[in-house]
């Protein structure tokens, strides 16, 4: 019963956290409120392998320097997190430093966690500390020289880590500010849909999209052509809360793990107070214009019908509309309006999946069946007859996308 004591610092830093803590209940202890956070923090989906133990680490992330795999978060002692104490958490999701002054990668988001509140930081690790401890050693990393020497992080931390606490707008609405708190702080969402520096930092160039460990995080500013300016509300708050919303196509790749991981588990006033903030970011007109599509189909070739009659339409119907799921339908989808093909080789390659309130949702991968020309044509044939567009997916694009030869497929690491 130790892990369960009152925790006086963290009973102090909740008193301090009303701002940010107007969906709080009363009655609701420490380890469910830290449950909650953990999950809106989304730690599972880069801390857990897809059929381990949850928050057991190894998880591997191919990055332009080298590989990383997640450390083991459970309360284990010798392998997780046993022995930090709150200070030591702090620093470490504050600053990047681990217990025994090891410097994190910033794959761990902690320039955005830095926001955390300390009610909230300190949430989580008692939540964490009254899982059951899991001995787990994770791969050893494997990065090339200098980026193998961790101490070379002060310097970037000096100019990409902001280590301050996000403080609400006295100007705005309390929903706007909670909005803000959750996806610039606990969703860290910057972390995927910022284009990053040459330092591999965060970018001014906030929320524009770019291209992510091969999956294209999408613009997801009010921009009404490139970014979510188009949307209404109620759309988006379905499409963060299930994956999927009608006109839009389903989620898929990291953003299909953020909902199945994360947001599919927040609390409806908390989805729509991300969709408030989310609404308020000033538009960039930067990615593809995936949300204005021309009206009618353009000109495809014969091999892609062929291929997409024989081992698509039986799930996604002719016309894109979608058999008996909803997330089986692609019209409007914005993977199928961006004429790079970007998402939409990605799933062609290593398919995607998301747990929905229905079941499993699975579309495996076609990389074993079909030639990179036949999967070129399919791809193409799915942006211009439900995209509207002239598709421009190479064969060049596939081999490169297909299994062994791919940087990588989920959004971070530690």
């Amino acid at each position: 019963m130790k892990n369960f004591r009152p925790n006086l610092v963290l009973l102090a830093a909740l008193a301090l956290a009303a701002p940010f803590a107007a969906h709080a209940h009363a009655s609701e202890s420490l380890v469910e409120r830290g449950e909650y956070l953990t999950r809106a923090a989304d730690c599972a989906a880069c801390h857990s392998l897809p059929d381990g133990t949850p928050f057991t680490g190894g998880r591997q992330f191919k990055l332009p320097f080298g590989v990383l795999y997640s450390p083991n978060i459970t309360p284990d002692k010798e392998t997780g997190i046993g022995l930090y104490t709150d200070a030591q958490w702090l620093r470490m999701l504050r600053r990047g430093i681990a217990r025994g002054g090891k410097h994190l990668y910033p794959a761990m988001p902690y320039p955005s966690y830095t926001q955390l509140s300390d009610a909230d930081a300190l949430a989580i690790k008692n939540y964490l500390f009254s899982l059951s401890p899991v001995h787990a050693v994770p791969p050893a990393n494997r990065m090339a020289f200098p980026y193998s020497q961790r101490w070379l992080m002060v310097f970037w931390n000096l100019f990409n880590n902001p280590d301050a606490r996000l403080q609400p707008d006295p100007s705005k609405p309390a929903d706007w500010n909670r909005g803000a708190y959750l996806v610039e702080a606990l969703g860290h969402c910057q972390e995927c849909h910022t284009p990053r520096n040459f330092m591999q930092g965060l970018s001014s160039r906030r929320f524009a999209g770019t291209v992510q460990v091969g999956w294209l995080a999408y613009n997801i500013t009010s921009d009404p052509d490139h970014g979510l300016g188009a949307w209404s509300e109620p759309a988006l708050a379905e499409y963060l809360s299930t994956g999927q919303a009608p006109g839009h196509g389903p989620a898929s790749g990291p953003m299909a793990e953020a909902v199945e991981y994360s947001l599919r588990y927040m609390t409806p006033a908390d989805i729509d107070a991300m969709v408030t903030y989310l609404r308020s970011i000033p538009p960039r007109q930067e990615g593809p214009n995936t949300v204005t599509a021309p009206v009618r189909p353009v000109e495809t070739g014969e091999l892609g019908a062929r291929i997409f009659a024989q081992a698509c339409a039986g799930c996604h119907l002719p016309d894109g509309g979608g058999r008996q799921s909803p997330w089986a339908a692609l019209g409007g989808s914005q993977t199928v309006g961006d004429v790079t093909g970007t998402n939409l080789v990605a799933i062609l390659a290593s398919g995607s999946q998301i747990k929905t309130s229905q079941g499993l949702m699975f579309m495996h991968r076609f990389t074993g069946a079909y030639t990179d020309q036949e999967l070129a044509a399919v791809a193409n044939y799915v942006i211009g007859q439900i995209g509207g567009r002239q598709g421009q997916v190479t064969t060049e694009q596939i081999s490169k996308a297909r299994p062994g030869n791919d940087r990588a497929t989920a959004k971070a690491g530690s």
